[in-house]
C-alpha cells in the first residue's frame, strides 16, 4: 500500500525523488535499497516451492518488519506470517494482518492480557508454550470466567537442539499439549520445530542430515499424540537454510522461512556452497556514498557502525567499486574502502551497494525501504514494526 507524500517525508529526505527517473542512484544515503523486481521473484520462487512441496508457507515478519511486505506475502497465497515479539504482532493486526503466529513465549503478566487484548481484535492469532507455568498462566486469562471472546489458539514448542526456546520432544512435551488441549480457554494447535543451529551449517550434506533428524523428531512427537487422541492441525518450522531439505520429510505443515525474500551475505555464503546458482537473488542492500577519498589506496564512506549488523565480519560489495576492493567499517558513522592498489580508487560522491550482512537486525535500524525498479524509486514502505522488540 502506497504511502503519502507527507508520511514518507517524515521518514526518508529521499521522498521527493519518487518516481524521477535515475533516483535510484541519488539517494540521500545510507539508505536501505530494495530492488523491487528481484524482491518479487524472490516471493513467486519461495511460494511455487511451497505450493508443489504441498506445504503451506508462514513466513517470518521478523525479517522485513513491514506490513506492507506481510499483505504482499498473503496476497501471493501465504497462509499468515510469524513474527518474534508480541509488539510486532500488535503492529501486524493493526495493519490489517488477521493470521499472526508469535514463535516466541509471552510470559509477563501484562504480556498476556496485551494477548487477550490482541485475540479480541483479529480472527487468528496463535501462541507458543514451552513450559506449563505460563500454560496455566495463559489458561486463566483465556478461561470463559475472565470473559475471553473467543479461544486462545497454542502451539508448542519444541526444543529439536537450538536450546533458545522449546521443551523437549517427550513426555513433558506430550503433558503440555494434553493441558493446553483440555483448558476451556485454550486451542492445541499443534507443534513448532525450529532449527535455528543449522540454518547456517555450509556442508550441505551435513545440514541436510541434521535437519531431517530435526524432522523426525518432529514427526515422533505428532505420533506421540495422535496415540494420546491429540491432532495437530499445524506443524510449523524450518527456515531459509532448509527451506529446499524440510518437505522431503513430509511432516510440516508450513515452512517459517523468512530471509529468502532479501538474502544476506550470512545466507548467500551458505546458498553458494550449494553450487553456482542459487536460488534466492539478493533483494535488499544498502546503499552508501564515498565522503572522502584523499589518502590514497582508501575512500571513506557514510555507512558505518550505525548502518548495519556488525555481527558478521564480512561486508561484502554488491555493486559500485573497482574488482578486489574490501569494505571495512572506519567508524560509528563512516564505513572505509581499501583499494587493491594505491592508484585505484572512487571519487568523493560515488554510489555503491552492500550486501546486508544480516539482514533482519540491519532493517531494525531504519525507518523505511526505498523501493527501486529499472534505476528509479518506485515507493517507500515502512518498517512498521521497527524497535517494537516488547
Amino acid at each position: 500500500m502506497p504511502i503519502t507524500p507527507e508520511t514518507a517525508a517524515t521518514m526518508t529526505p529521499n521522498a521527493h525523488m519518487l518516481g524521477q527517473q535515475g533516483s535510484a542512484q541519488a539517494l540521500n544515503t545510507p539508505a536501505l535499497v530494495l530492488d523491487l523486481d528481484a524482491f518479487e521473484r524472490n516471493l513467486t520462487r519461495m511460494m511455487d516451492h511451497c505450493k508443489a512441496s504441498g506445504l503451506g508457507l508462514r513466513p517470518h515478519a521478523k525479517t522485513h518488519k513491514s506490513v506492507e511486505i506481510a499483505r504482499r506475502q498473503l496476497a501471493a497465497g501465504a497462509v499468515g506470517v510469524c513474527v518474534a515479539k508480541l509488539g510486532e504482532a500488535e503492529v501486524m493486526g493493526e495493519g490489517g494482518i488477521e493470521s499472526v503466529l508469535i514463535t516466541s513465549p509471552v510470559v509477563k503478566e501484562d504480556g498476556i492480557r496485551r494477548v487477550m487484548d490482541l485475540n479480541g481484535r483479529i480472527s487468528d492469532l496463535i501462541l507458543t508454550v514451552d513450559n506449563l507455568d505460563n500454560a496455566q498462566a495463559l489458561a486463566r486469562a483465556a478461561s470463559p470466567e475472565q470473559g475471553g471472546r473467543r479461544p486462545l489458539k497454542v502451539i508448542v514448542d519444541l526444543d529439536v537442539g537450538l536450546h533458545r526456546t522449546g521443551i523437549a520432544p517427550g513426555e513433558g512435551a506430550a503433558e503440555l499439549a494434553e493441558f493446553v488441549a483440555a483448558s476451556p480457554g485454550l486451542k492445541f494447535m499443534g507443534l513448532q520445530a525450529y532449527a535455528g543451529h543449522l540454518m547456517h551449517v555450509e556442508d550441505y550434506a551435513e545440514r541436510r542430515e541434521k535437519s531431517l533428524d530435526a524432522m523426525k523428531q518432529l514427526g515422533d512427537m505428532r505420533d506421540m499424540l495422535r496415540e494420546r487422541s491429540i491432532s495437530c492441525d499445524i506443524l510449523t518450522g524450518g527456515g531459509t537454510g532448509s527451506w529446499d531439505i524440510d518437505p522431503e520429510a513430509g511432516i510440516l505443515t508450513d515452512l517459517q522461512a523468512g530471509s529468502y525474500l532479501f538474502m544476506d551475505t550470512e545466507y548467500n555464503a551458505v546458498h553458494q556452497k550449494n553450487g553456482p546458482e542459487q536460488a534466492f537473488e539478493t533483494s535488499l542492500t544498502i546503499q552508501t556514498t564515498v565522503v572522502s577519498a584523499n589518502t590514497p589506496g582508501i575512500a571513506t564512506t557514510d555507512a558505518g557502525i550505525k548502518s548495519m549488523a556488525t555481527d558478521q565480519k564480512t561486508i561484502a560489495i554488491a555493486s559500485g567499486t573497482p574488482d578486489g576492493t574490501a569494505y571495512f567499517l572506519f567508524g560509528d558513522e563512516q564505513g572505509g574502502l581499501a583499494f587493491p592498489d594505491a592508484e585505484t580508487g572512487l571519487a568523493p560522491g560515488s554510489v555503491l551497494n552492500l550486501e546486508t550482512p544480516h539482514c533482519d537486525p540491519t532493517v531494525n535500524l531504519y525507518d523505511c525501504y526505498h523501493v527501486v525498479k529499472d534505476g528509479t524509486l518506485v515507493d517507500i514502505w515502512p518498517v512498521s514494526t521497527r524497535g517494537r522488540s516488547a
